[in-house]
């Protein structure tokens, strides 16, 4: 083979593979079915949401002491050991942290049932997400948990579907709990992505910073949707029962178009700056084009405690006792210096966090092969800059912070009314008191808003 004809395959290879990453990036049709696609990356490996969601289980681990007391204060409804009580996770995701969660809330109220009612009463646990989560990953740790117990601790069942809609039966749970879920949005506003439309938001992936139209289109969708989430739990709690919140938040400070409160925040994000940044560059390299990059948004806002308030009160029936505001933690000063001293291993921890939370909504967007790219050009970002690593990042202020404890009373259109304790506050990580000293050292990384719903006879 003479070498003209070697150039002219190479050539040839060379097109075929620009034409099969220019399809590969048409823009797809997946915001329009975004519970689909919708989920934290599966499996266990680096950059599963398994090994990546420390930040979630930092909130769980502050918001335990309110959980307990709610399921401490609820209203006793087994008489014998043939009851069941029925409990359920909504937005589950997979890992540690869902598993820790349901434990923490059954073994709460099996110790609260034995001591005050002399019985040792059955549970059935529902797992909930989307049809797309990592149900066998979730249910083989589940299966690897229970065997180590000689005691089955509860009956566990997968509900496929999304928390926005009805998911049970009217009257079937007894506590409910969704965490570090809430703020993921049921869909992207149409407007958003309407060229013609004043809330098109071009050449961002986010909100945060964008123009008025884009942050209220986002506004009035996260709206919608957690009236419809209330609306639904309303008919699914038995009265007297617990539902139990945590979202993630802003302070009622800060206006809507102001996600993460300040610049460092806003710099070191992994939802903002160096985000934008891969896009760009996927599009500079000719991998993209501005269509796809301008096609592609997070769907997710995090509300005000007012915002909250405010749908509570739409739903009717509904009374809050109690409102949170806090902050939780980033990394520890060590793991920062580690960083620091290796700024590529920062980058790759960055951007397994993103693959971890993004990379399913990414790859119904580009396809796998720029999914990844995308990542790497995120990923060589983040370790640029080794400015970002000392910044803090956090949507709220913890030493200088607040709690805001709210009791108002609702009575809605319904015969029962909700008891609701809603808490700005963290995001997730299974509590061991043992950590908090660990914690408070650390960095400042994120805010979220914790609420307690009590279906009241």
């Amino acid at each position: 083979m003479d070498s003209s004809s070697s150039m002219a395959i190479s050539s040839i290879r060379a097109n075929s593979e620009h034409e099969y990453m220019k399809r590969e990036c048409q823009p797809k049709t997946w915001t329009g079915g975004l519970h689909r696609v919708l989920c934290m990356q599966g499996g266990d490996d680096d950059g599963s949401y398994a090994k990546n969601s420390e930040a979630p289980a930092s909130a769980i681990t502050l918001s335990k002491p309110l959980l307990l007391t709610a399921i401490q204060s609820m209203k006793l409804f087994v008489q014998s050991e043939e009851d069941s009580l029925r409990v359920a996770d909504l937005g589950c995701a997979t890992g540690y942290n869902t598993l820790a969660t349901i434990d923490m809330v059954v073994e709460g109220l099996r110790e609260r049932y034995i001591k005050e009612c002399g019985v040792d009463p059955e549970f059935e646990a529902f797992f909930s997400d989307l049809p797309s989560n990592d149900f066998n990953s979730l249910f083989r740790s589940l299966a690897a948990t229970l065997s180590n117990n000689k005691a089955k601790r509860y009956y566990a069942a997968g509900v496929p579907g999304s928390f926005y809609s009805r998911l049970f039966p009217k009257g079937k749970l007894h506590v409910a709990v969704s965490l570090s879920a809430l703020h993921w949005l049921s869909q992207i506003p149409e407007t958003v992505l309407d060229k013609r439309s004043s809330a098109w938001n071009k050449g961002r992936a986010w909100i945060d910073g964008a123009k008025k139209e884009v942050v209220e289109a986002y506004a009035k969708q996260s709206e919608e949707d957690l009236e419809d989430f209330l609306r639904c739990r309303k008919e699914e709690i038995v009265e007297g029962g617990v539902l139990f919140m945590l979202m993630g938040g802003r302070p009622g400070s800060q206006r809507p178009d102001n996600q993460l409160d300040d610049s460092d925040s806003r710099a070191k994000h992994p939802f903002t700056c160096s985000m934008d940044q891969a896009w760009e560059d996927l599009l500079n390299e000719g991998l993209i084009d501005e269509e796809t990059r301008d096609g592609f948004n997070i769907p997710a806002y995090m509300r005000s405690m007012e915002e909250v308030e405010r749908a509570i009160e739409r739903c009717g029936g509904f009374e809050i006792q109690r409102m949170e505001y806090q902050r939780i933690v980033e990394h520890s000063k060590e793991k920062q210096d580690e960083w620091i001293r290796d700024p590529v291993s920062y980058g790759r921890a960055k951007a397994n966090l993103v693959r971890a939370t993004l990379r399913p909504i990414v790859e119904a967007h580009v396809g796998p092969y720029l999914s990844e790219e995308l990542f790497k050009r995120f990923e060589n970002r983040v370790s640029s800059d080794i400015s970002l690593i000392r910044k803090t990042c956090f949507y709220g202020d913890h030493q200088n912070g607040r709690t805001i404890s709210k009791s108002m009373r609702y009575h809605g259109a319904t015969d029962s009314s909700l008891a609701a304790a809603v808490a700005m506050a963290p995001s997730d990580l299974g509590f061991d008191p043992r950590q908090r000293r660990h914690l408070i050292r650390a960095q400042l990384v994120s805010q979220l808003i914790r609420v307690q719903l009590v279906l009241l006879d």
